[in-house]
């Protein structure tokens, strides 16, 4: 046998044949397995008003009525009727007749004249007693019946303290002290880069309201500015952690320190110690707090502000190596910078208070820091 050939080429499509012819007709199938039921279809719209119908029958006379019924059986007896009108006045009696005459009295007889009585002697005048021994001490009387209150009048005594909370809630007057107002505590402001103070100790530092942007400047053009250029406002603070971003809005109030200004019956006094001891009062004066005696700070370069060392405000209950905040006024923010210092009065050996140099260090530890800072109080004279 020969080699096996190879496969051969496809043939050509065949043409299309003719249409047969129709097949008998088949058999009828099974019948079909029941459909499932259709869905409920939807309410039809409401049909039209129908036609008037024609008027009905007219209906069959009535039977007549019953006979009426007997007469009925009388009525209980009715409540009594209301009482009858006053009756007309009866005539006037006749005049009766005139009593008997009574026959008159017999006359007495006249009484016997008494007889004239001597003439008594006169008397000599005494001479005047001398005076008698005191008599003995009475026995002590009980205690009366408690008085009525007197009216209640308070002069106003012109005097004002200053309470700075170093935190967002409201200080507390002393008792006894009247509340005039509540606010933010302002330490200063700074305006064309120059530093105007406020003392703490004086009521020009609770400001009622706080703004990053407090005030506007005018010209002799008599045209005011406001928040047109960057001026800036320092506030005291709270104990809020330092923040690593500015603050703005409603993220600022818990930073800002809130302060009260209050009616005291005297004018309050800081007393600075210069050590680590609480100084005393003076004679006759009471402690209203105890605290660090604060003495200056400084913001944008050297433009700052002071304390006066006999004002409250020189004695801050709380140390704080950053006591006060900055803001920009324009900005609306607020931020703690690296070029803010305080100034804070520091404890001194009287043994060493003429040494030649002070003894340089550093303090990074709050508690050390602390041990180096004076201590003072504010004190209240009596009144």
């Amino acid at each position: 046998p020969g080699i096996k050939g190879q496969m051969g080429l496809p043939g050509r499509k065949g043409e299309k044949g003719e249409k047969g012819n129709a097949g008998p007709p088949g058999s009828r199938g099974m019948q079909g397995l029941p459909g499932t039921q259709g869905r409920k279809g939807h309410m039809g719209y409401p049909g039209r008003d129908g036609e008037k119908g024609d008027p009905g029958l007219s209906g069959a006379m009535g039977s007549p009525g019953l006979p009426v019924s007997l007469k009925g059986s009388p009525g209980s007896q009715g409540p009594p009727g209301p009482p009858g009108s006053q009756g007309l006045p009866g005539l006037p009696g006749e005049k009766g007749n005139t009593g008997f005459r009574g026959t008159p009295g017999l006359p007495g007889k006249n009484g016997v004249p008494g007889l004239p009585g001597d003439h008594g002697d006169t008397g000599l005048m005494g001479f005047p007693g001398s005076q008698g021994f005191p008599g003995p001490k009475g026995f002590k009387g009980i205690m009366g019946f408690q008085g009525q209150p007197g009216p209640h009048i308070r002069s106003a005594s012109g005097f004002l303290l200053v309470l700075h909370s170093q935190s967002d809630k409201e200080p507390l007057c002393p008792q006894g002290m009247p509340k005039l107002w509540t606010g933010y505590s302002l330490l200063y402001l700074e305006g064309q880069e120059k530093a105007h103070n406020q003392d703490l100790g004086l009521a020009g530092s609770c400001l009622p309201v706080f703004n990053t942007m407090p005030f506007a400047y005018c010209n002799i053009n008599q045209v005011c500015y406001y928040a047109s250029r960057n001026d800036k406002s320092y506030w005291l603070s709270s104990a809020a952690p330092l923040p690593m971003t500015p603050l703005s809005e409603e993220e600022i109030q818990p930073y800002i320190s809130r302060c009260a200004v209050c009616e005291a019956p005297a004018q309050a006094v800081a007393v600075h110690s210069q050590d680590q001891s609480i100084p005393p009062c003076p004679v006759n004066w009471r402690s209203l707090w105890i605290g660090y005696s604060f003495l200056m700070h400084t913001g944008s370069g050297d433009q700052g502000g002071g304390q006066s060392l006999m004002s409250p405000g020189s004695c801050l209950e709380d140390f704080r190596s950053a006591p006060f905040i900055e803001c920009q006024g324009q900005r609306g923010t607020c931020q703690f910078f690296a070029n803010e210092y305080s100034f804070w009065l520091t404890t001194v050996v009287p043994e060493l208070q003429f040494a030649s140099a002070p003894l340089s260090g550093t303090l990074k530890e709050g508690q050390e820091q602390r041990k180096k800072i004076s201590r003072c109080q504010v004190c209240l004279k009596h009144g």
